[in-house]
């Protein structure tokens, strides 16, 4: 046997040893040697597992003599440790190829491992034989786990929910079941799931078997959603409703539980066909509902926290599990209210009214406005008709102004009640929004909820006694032209009292427009040639006075005369018409 690995570690030729060779023992004899030693090694065979002597470590080899004419060598790298590696040692290799280019044979510890650990194991196990083993290494699909050969486990096949970092699992013993075996491509499949599921299984068993409805068991929080928890209660899952953890409010089931929290709950139903578990975290103490009458009996006072707002009302609660309703028109006697949040907001902590209790549908019913007096209850006996009192001018109408006479309590001051003679287009021409003013009660309807105020009977009415003996009839007065229309114009004569100057008073000749005569804003010396108290008018006239306009009559048109008498009872009734349009 020649190793040449040695030769050339020791710079020798082998051609030199072996003329020595055969100079000591004769050319014949070397011959022979050679070919009983060839005869001896012809049944070895590529693939044979031969057995091997270490003779020694050379660099990253180690040298091996197996009986054949030149050793063998093996890559260090298929042994598992260094100790392993001890002249002397028998160990087997896989016989890979003849002499090479070295003149060495190639072989190989690895394979000759794997293939016995593959007899063994194919001896020793069957298909659904439970094996153990260390996870040496993750590849792609799943692990290799060691059991005398690397068998493949599916990281669908590590654990009954997404194991997440299968590289976790490196270093760490695992106990699988066998799924397949494939002996012509020597592969083995195995499952740790399927174990783990046969095991559940078996709990599942035994539990359903064990417990009843009512009774109270551990359990440990395996997943949490938004519309309940998940509880491991040892081979099933049981579901702990959202609406079974309190009897309070809760908006998500994490406000109580947290993923691996072990807690006792109540099982609520049970499905042995569907295998599903209902359980209840409430249902261990007593529904709070049971004595709601003796502690918040019908018209007693509660104080609570509002805990969510609607629009048609808000939730207060009065203790973990009750909670009442304030309906919006619960909130004020006074106020119009378009939302609750005007009054309340979350949080807030009111007092209220325990107005009606349903505990068959576990509602109650509140008020707020109902903690005060109602303030309409006595609000003749208040606010009496002829009353002068003081408010503020909250807000301003094209028909009047309203008058905030008491908290929440608004009276109307109309605008025809603003002036006794002064024609009033606008509440603001009287009184700006803000300002306290000085007003009389009118009238009060406490069913209808409605105060009704006046500015001008702060005074006496100048019509009953001032007006007619200041002015008479064919007196001549100064006024300023105020408004116009197509049957004349109102004349202010002092203090905003005005008279009517109708068109057919305004001259002798026929007036086709008004405003091409006089204007708004205009000066002028007017004759009284009528007044009516009761009907609180004033005629005025300009003809038969100096500063009469004349205005010529247009080409082609011929004077008609007309009866002045009847003109004026119409214009006086359209006059009427528009300050009775105003005071709407």
């Amino acid at each position: 046997m020649v190793n040449k690995l040695v030769l050339e570690q020791y710079d020798i030729k082998q051609d030199e040893i072996e003329k020595e060779l055969e100079e000591i023992i004769g050319s014949d004899s070397l011959e022979k040697i050679e070919a009983a030693f060839d005869t001896s090694i012809k049944n070895f065979d590529l693939g044979t597992i031969l057995s091997g002597r270490i003779l020694g470590v050379i660099g990253n080899n180690v040298i091996l003599d197996t009986g054949y004419k030149s050793e063998g060598i093996v890559p260090l790298s298929e042994f598992d440790s260094p100790e392993e590696v001890e002249v002397g040692t028998d160990i087997e290799v896989m016989l890979e190829s003849f002499e090479d280019d070295t003149g060495l044979i190639q072989i190989s510890k690895r394979k000759a491992d794997r293939i016995r650990g593959w007899e063994k194991i194919v001896n020793k196990y069957q298909e659904g034989d439970v094996v153990k083993g260390k996870v040496v290494r993750k590849i792609k699909g799943g692990l290799l786990v060691d059991v005398g050969i690397p068998i493949f486990l599916p990281a669908s096949q590590i654990d009954i929910k997404p194991p997440g970092e299968i590289a976790e699992y490196i270093g760490s013993e695992v106990t699988c079941k066998i799924l397949k075996i494939d002996e012509i491509q020597q592969n083995i499949i195995v499952s740790r799931r399927k174990l783990i599921e046969e095991e559940r299984n078996k709990q599942k068993r035994e539990f359903l078997d064990s417990v009843e409805i009512g009774q109270v068991v551990k359990g440990e929080v395996k997943n949490i959603a938004d519309f309940g928890a998940f509880i491991d209660l040892g081979g099933i899952d049981g579901l702990l409703h959202i609406t079974d953890m309190s009897w309070g409010r809760i908006s998500h089931p994490s406000e109580m539980l947290a993923i691996g929290d072990e807690i006792d709950v109540k099982i609520l139903d049970i499905d042995a066909v569907k295998d599903k578990v209902s359980l209840g975290l409430k249902q261990k103490t007593e529904n709070p509902w049971t004595k709601v009458e003796e502690r918040y009996p019908i018209g007693s006072k509660i104080k609570g926290q509002v805990v969510n707002i609607m629009s048609y009302g808000a939730f207060i609660k009065l203790e973990t599990g009750i909670e009442g309703l304030v309906h919006i028109s619960e909130m004020s006697w006074t106020r119009r209210i378009n939302h609750p949040s005007d009054v309340v907001a979350i949080g807030d902590s009111v007092e209220a009214v325990v107005l009606n209790i349903n505990k068959d549908k576990e509602e109650i019913s509140l008020s707020i406005k109902q903690v005060e007096q109602n303030p309409w209850t006595n609000i003749e006996e208040k606010y009496p008709p002829g009353v002068t009192i003081k408010g503020k001018v909250r807000n301003l109408t094209n028909y009047g102004a309203f008058i905030e006479i008491d908290e929440g309590i608004d009276g109307l001051l109309h605008i025809s009640d603003m002036s006794w003679s002064k024609k009033v287009a606008h509440p603001s021409e009287i009184i700006k929004k803000g300002e306290m003013i000085e007003v009389k009660i009118l009238s009060v309807d406490k069913d209808k909820k409605r105060v009704s105020l006046g500015i001008k009977q702060l005074s006496d009415d100048p019509w009953k006694k001032e007006i007619p003996e200041k002015y008479h009839v064919g007196d001549i007065v100064k006024g300023k032209v105020t408004k116009m229309t197509d049957f004349g114009a109102f004349i202010d004569l002092s203090n905003g009292l005005e008279g009517l100057l109708h068109i057919s008073e305004v001259s002798k000749e026929k007036i086709k427009k008004l405003e091409n005569v006089i204007s708004i804003g205009q000066e002028l010396d007017v004759k009284i040639v009528k007044i009516e108290p009761e009907a609180r008018k004033i005629g005025l006239s300009l003809r038969g006075i100096e500063n009469t306009p004349e205005q010529a009559p247009e080409s082609g048109q011929q004077e008609e005369k007309t009866d002045v008498n009847v003109t004026e009872n119409v214009a006086e009734e359209k006059a009427d018409d528009v300050k009775d349009e105003d005071n709407t």
